[in-house]
């Protein structure tokens, strides 16, 4: 299986830099059929690509996947044997760090000691809700998240064993409104982050930033899912521009791409700005809907759960609103009967996620990128 085992983050992200291609980062919440229909596109269009899980989906508390970091990671790496793949990294998506609490720094760094031991390639740190609105200049509002971002990333530096790990940072939070509306990151932002993080001898390769985008899926007001058009693509090469002109060798991360057309992404997204691109909720729609054909009785039983459970969260929401939004927690308390599915319910989900991610990846143009990263 070691042949097949996910490679260096830094390699794969210094190889695509400025290139005309995204990377895609799939958060693949329920791996069963999932991961190989996607390793299978990724081989047939020798494409590299992404598996990761956020903390609030794998931690040490087996999050609302149920899944350990150790189990997520050994699942993945099977697929990945079980198809013969070996262009992909295990990414640890959004560590998140709300309060940098001594505490919550300790349980952060307990927790990448478990991803570490499991094998994960490539961390992001997210400590971009830690920013001071009453800073007297930018450098001073972004302190919080410098610091708490410095303190994690060195922890990984000295417990991983090479210096070849991948490292995502964030700065602006990702969907955030205020009364103008969403958040966006600005390039000086950016660049101020950045350079103080260089200036603690930390170098990461990828920069999430608030750019209009939100994650999960989103509705009208008559519960409707609808497409993700908010991300403000000058605003993104501006940032990317204003990292380029100062020299620091960070690109974007797009996270939130769930309900993006896939021409939008085809034709409109920056690529080379742009280098990894995460979809997440969207696979875990897709099981859904199958299940809805494939396990009738069990998405009921998950949907009368979800609905009694989180109504009174979302009072005045129609029910598709409340099982889109909250649906995700139903993976941790159907666990077992989730990965017990029959073998026709597999097949349907891989062949679902294989057709999926080939076009994907032909919007993302990272056909040819598994050779580009192996070095060929």
């Amino acid at each position: 299986m070691n042949r097949y085992k996910p490679m260096p983050g830094k390699i794969l992200f210094d190889r695509v830099r400025d290139r005309n291609t995204i990377i895609m980062a799939v958060n693949t919440r329920v791996t069963a059929g999932v991961a190989r229909g996607i390793f299978r596109a990724a081989k047939a269009m020798d494409s590299a690509v992404i598996f990761e899980l956020a903390r609030s989906e794998s931690n040490l508390r087996r999050g609302y996947t149920g899944l350990l970091p150790g189990d997520f990671a050994k699942n993945t790496m099977e697929a990945a044997h079980e198809i013969g793949f070996d262009a992909w990294v295990l990414h640890a998506d959004h560590i998140t760090i709300k309060e940098g609490s001594p505490e919550e720094m300790e349980d952060t760094k307990k927790l990448i000691d478990s991803q570490i031991e499991s094998g994960f390639t490539s961390f992001a740190i997210d400590a971009s809700h830690l920013f001071d609105f009453k800073g007297g200049n930018l450098r001073e509002e972004l302190a919080l998240n410098i610091d708490a971002t410095t303190e994690i990333a060195k922890h990984i530096e000295e417990k991983m064993d090479n210096s070849d790990y991948g490292l995502e940072v964030e700065v602006g939070e990702i969907g955030k409104e205020d009364s103008d509306g969403r958040v966006l990151t600005k390039p000086e932002e950016a660049v101020t982050f950045i350079s103080a993080l260089n200036e603690n001898g930390v170098y990461p390769q990828v920069l999430a930033i608030a750019n209009g985008s939100a994650h999960g899926n989103t509705y009208d007001i008559q519960g409707n899912l609808v497409e993700q058009v908010s991300i403000d693509i000058p605003q993104t090469m501006a940032v990317a521009r204003a990292l380029r002109d100062n020299k620091l060798n960070v690109r974007i991360a797009q996270h939130g791409i769930t309900g993006t057309p896939r021409e939008l992404i085809s034709t409109k997204f920056p690529k080379g700005d742009i280098i990894k691109g995460n979809v997440g909720t969207f696979w875990q729609n897709l099981i859904f809907d199958i299940f809805k054909i494939y396990q009738s009785d069990l998405f009921e039983r998950m949907r009368n759960w979800v609905l009694e459970t989180y109504s009174e969260k979302a009072p005045g929401k129609s029910n598709k609103i409340i099982f889109g939004k909250f649906g995700k927690f139903a993976i941790k308390q159907f666990f077992d009967e989730i990965y017990g599915i029959d073998r026709d319910t597999i097949n349907a989900i891989e062949s679902m996620a294989y057709a999926e991610a080939m076009v994907f990846f032909r919007a993302f143009n990272s056909k040819g990128t598994a050779s580009l990263v192996r070095g060929i």
